[in-house]
């Protein structure tokens, strides 16, 4: 089997899809495995396309893995059992401590901050 390559190319209404490329425009359907959780991920389809060695990998987002915290999917090639790529989900409790919801709490700061002294400048003059 020829070395595979995968690259994300959306997240739509719940289905994972991305572009499966391989080295090969000759070689055989890429064998790919999804797991959640060490289990597998039901409904994983792999469509070719018009392109050689260029194939679809398209999963359905398991309803299981969207809950508090941070929740990984793992694809990997069958053949090698190298990774190929992982979907990480964040939600619930784990993000009140992250460095976006911070930064996002500093720019309403600041905000307020710039009409308070644009405010103070107007009655000052």
């Amino acid at each position: 089997m020829s070395e595979l390559t995968l690259t994300k190319t959306r997240l739509f209404e719940g289905v994972w899809e991305g572009a499966l490329k391989t080295a090969e425009a000759s070689a055989p359907r890429p064998q790919v495995h999804v797991t959640y959780l060490g289990e597998a991920v039901a409904d994983v389809t792999i469509d070719q396309t018009e392109e050689a060695g260029l194939w679809r990998l398209r999963f359905p987002i398991p309803k299981e893995s969207l809950s508090d915290g941070v929740q990984t999917v793992v694809i990997t090639d069958q053949s090698t059992d190298k990774r190929l790529d992982t979907v990480s989900f964040i939600s619930g409790e784990a993000l009140a401590g992250d460095l976006r919801a911070e930064i996002d709490l500093l720019r309403a700061e600041l905000d307020m901050l710039k009409r308070a002294f644009r405010r103070h400048c107007v009655e000052t003059m």
